[in-house]
């Protein structure tokens, strides 16, 4: 089968095996087809090695558990490295997607007994600056999705229509308001500053728990900034000093404007963005892969 055009990865695992993208099949009857009954990790491999490797995996665990598929990570992290020799990525940049789901069952909403999970990764070529470059634009949008955002799961709908809605104002992301409350961005986390104070929203079932946010949570105590988690209402948005989203591949980014608010022209970067910025780069020169964010 041929692909349509597109940046493809050459190998994909699929249940214990590698094949080509050409080769790689999924049963039409797997629940993550059908309904989306499964969850994904998206990780970097950098300088030294997979970032935070140890973390991404936990929540890997972690949210398998939540939605309970018996499937235990360890089984594929050998596997991770195979997978990435077989790209030939080994010691190159690339972005490793990964998705386990509950497996192959008859089309039934209760979960099936007896079956095993599926489970699909690639590799591919992926390159990041030490430092992201784009100041962001974003729009407003109301957060219509559902109640547990903080799984990570494959049916994310909700997430591509709002950033689809960002596409077509020509913005770079959405960022939601659910109730009045600004929670996160369609596929990253939001932080706020404001009288050298950092706010961004608690890690509840509104947000996904970043493992960005997380680190760059840790680099606000070294940096001996205050971090307040707590939702900052869309009417005080005006109110704040700078803002920034964070993410696997956003990393830690400047936002220019918020709606109808601009808080830069110029490609201008506030001070407390842009010295989390500095030492969020400053990790790639570290080995992080065991490093443990307490995410099981």
């Amino acid at each position: 089968m041929m692909l349509p055009k597109g940046n493809y990865p050459e190998k994909i695992y699929v249940n214990g095996e590698i094949f080509s993208s050409e080769n790689a099949k999924i049963s039409v009857f797997d629940r993550g087809f059908l309904f989306g009954d499964g969850i994904y990790e998206v990780m970097m491999q950098l300088e030294n090695g997979i970032f935070y490797k140890k973390a991404h995996f936990d929540r890997l665990q972690s949210n398998l558990n939540k939605i309970g598929i018996d499937y235990a990570v360890e089984e594929i992290e050998s596997e991770l490295d195979n997978l990435i020799s077989a790209s030939s990525l080994t010691d190159k940049a690339c972005l490793i997607y990964i998705q386990v789901t509950r497996g192959i069952a008859p089309r039934k909403h209760s979960y099936p007994k007896g079956v095993s999970a599926s489970v699909m990764m690639y590799a591919l070529p992926y390159s990041l600056p030490l430092v992201n470059p784009t100041h962001m634009k974003s729009i407003l949008t109301a957060d219509f999705r559902w109640h547990r955002c903080d799984i990570k799961s494959t049916s994310l709908l909700g997430n591509i229509m709002t950033n689809e809605s960002a596409v077509s104002a020509n913005a770079n992301e959405a960022t939601l308001v659910r109730q009045g409350l600004v929670t996160e961005g369609s596929h990253s986390n939001i932080f706020f500053v404001k009288d050298g104070k950092v706010i961004t929203h608690p890690a509840n079932e509104h947000i996904l728990a970043g493992i960005t946010r997380r680190i760059v949570i840790g680099l606000c105590k070294d940096l001996n900034l205050p971090v307040i988690e707590q939702a900052v209402a869309e009417t005080d948005i005006e109110q704040m000093d700078e803002a920034f989203f964070t993410g696997t591949t956003t990393q830690v980014a400047s936002i220019a404007e918020l709606g109808r608010h601009v808080f830069y022209r110029n490609d201008q970067v506030g001070e407390v963005t842009r010295n989390l910025q500095r030492a969020f780069s400053e990790l790639r020169s570290r080995d992080t892969a065991l490093v443990d964010l307490g995410l099981r």
